[in-house]
């Protein structure tokens, strides 16, 4: 029998602002390679006369069909060696970055009888280098909190104009399982640019309570363009998640240094994998997110695998 399509669509007037905030403290308590993430994303439904529709209806349909959502966001990342105390520059541990972007991102989500296929199209353009304050942002912060004054900033990688493609898609079979709702399914990740070009595929899974309300995983750097959706209902919804992903990385700035400018750089592995485990939970207006990630070794360099959590509070209106 065939399956049925339909599209998933927000519900009228729908919008959810999301504050994402990442870092290693939330999982080993160290400081050091992918040390902090803040990010904040606004998703809407758009109307039919956005400049959205028009532009993802012009683009071909192997990359996405149509904008049901779409998300305008901004970040500020950091990364730094595991040794900040350290002045002079560490040749066997990643260069000192600080990463500042902003872009858009198109949605496309479609249901099936039992299934759910979702394609998030995105688009960043941003800056890398001192002119993303991130030397001072980090001295701000350990200021405050009693912590060490990184002191290796000198080493940083120079002022360089980033312009990133990503998509990722995914699909979830929809079970039900001890009660519950249930789905799991594979995905392929991609992106073009000079910040990050990679391709990958993985295998997620969901269960919990009224997912239906929600989808898809958080995604983590350098994954882009997960969307942080929710319906707002009254009462209390959770699900736990984990996805299982792997990458091969044939360009990493954060890793292989500067294009055009003499700048630190350590051997980049060109395969790497990610673990990510966590749980959401829905009250009201409200989701927190929470998710843990553990990632294998990213440059030949690196003595252990890294781990890293991200913290994710939405409100919907």
């Amino acid at each position: 029998m065939a399956m049925g399509l339909t599209t998933f669509a927000l519900p009228a007037e729908a919008e959810v602002l999301s504050l994402k905030f990442e870092n290693d403290l939330l999982t080993t308590g160290e400081d050091g390679h992918y040390t902090n993430g803040v990010e904040l994303v606004w998703t809407f439904e758009p109307e039919r006369t956005h400049w959205s529709q028009g532009f993802t209806r012009a683009l071909p349909n192997a990359l996405i069909e149509q904008a049901d959502s779409v998300s305008y966001h901004f970040a500020h990342q950091m990364y730094t060696p595991n040794d900040i105390d350290q002045e002079a520059l560490i040749e066997n541990d990643r260069p000192y970055a600080g990463l500042m972007y902003g872009g858009v991102n198109f949605h496309d989500i479609d249901r099936y009888d039992s299934a759910r296929r979702a394609t998030h199209l995105n688009l960043d353009i941003g800056l890398v280098g001192p002119a993303t304050e991130a030397e001072e942002l980090q001295k701000s912060v350990h200021k405050l909190t009693g912590s060490d004054d990184p002191q290796g900033w000198d080493n940083q990688l120079r002022n360089e104009p980033i312009i990133n493609l990503g998509l990722r898609r995914q699909w979830m079979n929809e079970r039900s399982l001890a009660g519950l709702d249930f789905e799991h399914g594979p995905n392929l990740v991609g992106a073009l640019g000079n910040l990050y070009t990679y391709a990958g595929a993985g295998y997620g899974l969901r269960w919990g309570s009224s997912l239906d309300d929600s989808y898809g995983i958080p995604a983590i750097a350098p994954s882009q363009g997960g969307r942080l959706y929710f319906t707002s209902r009254p009462g209390f919804d959770w699900f736990f998640f984990a996805n299982l992903e792997g990458r091969f990385m044939a360009y990493n700035l954060l890793l292989d240094g500067n294009s055009f400018k003499t700048s630190h750089s350590v051997d980049r592995k060109e395969w790497v994998g990610d673990i990510q485990l966590g749980v959401a939970v829905t009250w009201d207006g409200w989701q927190l997110t929470y998710s843990g990630v553990a990632r294998t070794k990213e440059f030949s360099e690196q003595n252990s695998a890294d781990e890293f959590g991200s913290l994710v509070l939405s409100h919907a209106f």
